[in-house]
């Protein structure tokens, strides 16, 4: 048999170990997974009138961030080690699944907004353009950096973070987690995470609705309170998400005057 048909044997590829990390710590958590169809026709017919692109990932960030300030639970951890307990974080920490093209493989890496909810949309547009823009080894420092690790001491690393690290969890993987293919049509049923709140939303259809899923951690959180969450979402993307929007083209349209 020729060579090029023998099977063969090869190494994880260093773009795949903090994915496989996530997926490991994601099979920990108990997390169910709610939707709901929202109405976003006003924010999508306002964003077309922007002077400038933001993204659709950061006005759910955004919101998103709006509701946590309601709503502790959506801001707090279960930790398991050296006991049993929540920690609350007082902010809300997002995280941002963003692709990028390195050394001839697709990386899979986490974009973190700080206090979003108290961030511009514009700001925020300016600091993803430099995560999806600058070189790997510059914006995403540490997690390159940990990519490189033995699995072994990436796992410690990461046991002490999810654990024992207090209010430097929040700082270093986030208190929520936003992953979408909407740009691509496609949804994601269940976004596979180990933080209590995993956040996705599907691509807008022709009346400008979509599905937007929440999937929680159920030691945490009962259905109910997702509903009442998502309905807040929706409305606060509608509201205060859409007044910035409103805001934005007013100051361009007088600029402009």
């Amino acid at each position: 048999m020729p060579d090029s048909q023998k099977s063969r044997r090869l190494a994880v590829s260093r773009s795949r170990r903090l994915t496989i990390d996530v997926l490991h710590y994601n099979r920990r958590v108990p997390t169910c997974a709610h939707d709901r169809r929202s109405d976003l026709s006003r924010l999508a017919e306002l964003r077309t009138r922007l002077p400038q692109r933001i993204s659709w990932s950061l006005l759910f960030i955004k919101a998103f961030a709006l509701v946590a300030q309601k709503h502790p639970v959506l801001r707090q951890s279960y930790i398991n080690w050296p006991w049993p307990h929540v920690l609350e974080h007082p902010y809300s920490v997002a995280m941002l699944a963003t692709q990028r093209d390195h050394r001839g493989e697709p990386w899979l890496f986490w974009s973190r907004f700080v206090r979003p909810d108290q961030r511009s949309l514009e700001e925020m547009q300016h600091a993803m353009n430099q995560y999806q823009s600058e070189p790997v080894e510059k914006i995403f420092l540490q997690q390159w950096r940990l990519s490189g690790l033995p699995t072994f001491l990436r796992r410690c690393f990461w046991g002490w973070t999810l654990n024992f690290a207090g209010s430097k969890r929040a700082k270093r993987v986030g208190t929520f987690f936003l992953s979408t293919l909407a740009s691509k049509g496609v949804e994601i049923q269940d976004p596979p995470a180990f933080l209590t709140s995993n956040l996705t939303y599907g691509p807008l259809d022709a009346n400008g609705c979509c599905r937007v899923t929440l999937s929680y951690d159920h030691r945490l959180m009962d259905g109910s309170t997702v509903a009442d969450c998502l309905i807040e979402l929706e409305a606060t993307l509608n509201g205060a998400i859409a007044d910035e929007l409103a805001q934005i083209i007013a100051k361009s349209e007088r600029a402009a005057a």
